[in-house]
């Protein structure tokens, strides 16, 4: 919706710039380089794989558990960029510690450190874009933020495995803490005075500018917000989504690394680069896509890979095939990563809760993803890959199910002009190719 708060949105050139610069090198930081600990306590200091899981299972856990304060934190604080400078620094600190105060105990501080801190990024990013860009310029510049993150992926993949190899594993952390000094001289970039603290947690109430905005006002109950019956769907489809898609590409490892073929490392090295490539396109479509067709359509695109891919990843034991099939993966998350955003931020709009939104998504991202994992391995242990593949497919298939009939079209008429949100009949005469809001408007 297009409200006084979207009015004379005119963002510089050089906040813009820190978006970009914030997007491209926060995937360098975002988790510690998780997958490089193993390596780095492995090979250096020598753990055994049950310290290392320990050190692993703590970062995952203190990230789960604070996405959602997180969110809440970023939508309290006034100057968002100082809770993002904030959190750089301390990931960068613990970056550091594993290098030159690798005890255990340090060790084991450093991921919990790590992995609760970086928690900040996604929700402080998505409120300062929509601060900046307001909800009438949020889909295609989240669509942008999402391709730069692809890249950043890509180039930090690459850097990683090159001064990993030249200088060391514990260089790779070092690099991390350096990624964090360009992390918040990027957040100086963006001009405190463009970004409106109002507009950046969605709002209060529609149409009311941060100047006019009444004392008495306050965000919605975070009570009343958790039970919505809209928001609680989208967050269990969320949480199936990722049941269905996290094991996948792990999965797919180690089946081509049980058919015992050479190269296998080299080969899904090659596809998780490629799957991040083929996100940069989709992320700039998905954008354009969701704002032209709205959310429902685009994101059931998504959904609708997961089930696909999965029965295809079953079909064949070839490794040059399993390894084509993931390249789909870029088409599943590259559009998850934009539309979710946009969800997120339709079903907070008015209640000042964005950002508190944004970390629930994230919440339910990470317990999909470990349940995922979880329930795969159990499959996998007692039936073999091709049962893990078809049960990841039919869990898909439910949340494709799921989603299309209990979370309804959120992008608004208003958005064009008009009154109304759409319908779910709305959605579904848009995914036959009509659209009936631009019919209205016309």
């Amino acid at each position: 919706m297009t409200t006084n708060l979207d009015r004379g949105i005119h963002p510089s050139s050089r906040s813009l710039l820190g978006l970009d610069v914030l997007s491209f090198i926060m995937s360098d930081v975002r988790g510690g380089l998780g997958p490089f600990v193993a390596v780095y306590l492995a090979s250096v200091h020598h753990w055994d794989a049950g310290r290392i899981g320990m050190a692993l299972a703590i970062m995952g856990a203190a990230g789960l558990v604070s996405e959602t304060p997180a969110g809440a934190l970023v939508d309290w604080a006034r100057e968002k960029r100082l809770v993002l400078a904030c959190a750089f620094a301390a990931v960068g600190l613990g970056s550091l510690a594993m290098v030159f105060w690798a005890t255990p105990t340090v060790v084991l501080i450093s991921q919990a450190l790590i992995g609760s801190t970086s928690t900040v990024f996604g929700p402080a990013m998505a409120g300062l874009t929509l601060g900046l860009v307001g909800s009438a310029g949020l889909a295609r510049r989240t669509g942008r933020n999402q391709a730069f993150d692809h890249a950043g992926n890509v180039a930090a993949a690459i850097i990683a495995g090159v001064i990993g190899e030249s200088l060391g594993a514990g260089a790779i952390f070092v690099m991390a803490a350096v990624m964090c000094v360009v992390g918040i001289a990027a957040t100086a970039l963006i001009r405190g005075r463009e970004v409106d603290p109002i507009r950046a947690r969605g709002g209060f109430q529609h149409g009311r500018s941060s100047s006019d905005q009444a004392d008495s006002s306050r965000p919605t109950r975070i009570r009343d917000l958790l039970g919505d019956r809209t928001i609680l769907s989208f967050a269990v489809a969320v949480v199936l989504f990722h049941l269905g898609n996290a094991a996948m590409l792990p999965l797919v490892g180690q089946k081509i690394a049980a058919t015992g073929v050479s190269g296998a490392s080299g080969a899904m090295a090659s596809a998780i680069v490629a799957a991040q490539l083929v996100m940069i396109p989709v992320a700039l479509l998905s954008s354009r896509l969701a704002a032209a067709w709205g959310r429902k359509p685009t994101f059931l695109i998504g959904f609708a890979i997961l089930p696909i891919r999965g029965l295809l990843s079953a079909w064949s034991v070839q490794p040059a095939f399993l390894v084509a099939v993931q390249l789909l993966d870029g088409v599943g998350a590259g559009i998850f990563g934009v539309v979710a955003v946009l969800v997120a931020a339709d079903l907070a709009r008015g209640t000042g809760r964005f950002n508190l939104l944004t970390g629930v998504v994230a919440t339910a991202t990470g317990l999909g993803a470990s349940l995922s994992n979880l329930v795969t391995g159990f499959i996998v242990k007692a039936a073999g890959f091709d049962a893990g593949f078809i049960m990841l497919a039919a869990v898909a298939a439910i949340a494709l199910a799921f989603y299309w009939a209990k979370v309804p079209e959120t992008l608004s008429l208003e958005e064009s002009g008009g009154g109304r949100a759409i319908s779910p009949a709305d959605s579904s005469l848009m995914l036959l190719g009509s659209n009936p809001l631009k019919e209205e408007i016309s």
